[in-house]
């Protein structure tokens, strides 16, 4: 498995958050049908991972922090 991109996460979030990609595309299966099916927790939890991604704080499945 390799390290995951914080700007091509951040990116996905921005433009796909209500969809959950960002949580697809780091492993995060369970959590993205969660945010596909609630709009991403009704957009509130959309903002919160942005600034999860923005400040180095998100990580992937296996718990790693997102590559700069």
């Amino acid at each position: 498995m390799y390290q995951k991109s914080k700007w091509t996460a951040l990116l996905l979030c921005i433009f796909f958050g209500g969809l959950g990609l960002h949580r697809f595309y780091t492993g995060k299966v369970g959590t993205g049908i969660f945010w596909l099916l609630t709009g991403g927790c009704c957009g509130i939890g959309y903002v919160v991972d942005i600034i999860m991604i923005s400040t180095n704080k998100f990580t992937d499945k296996a718990g790693i922090t997102l590559k700069k």
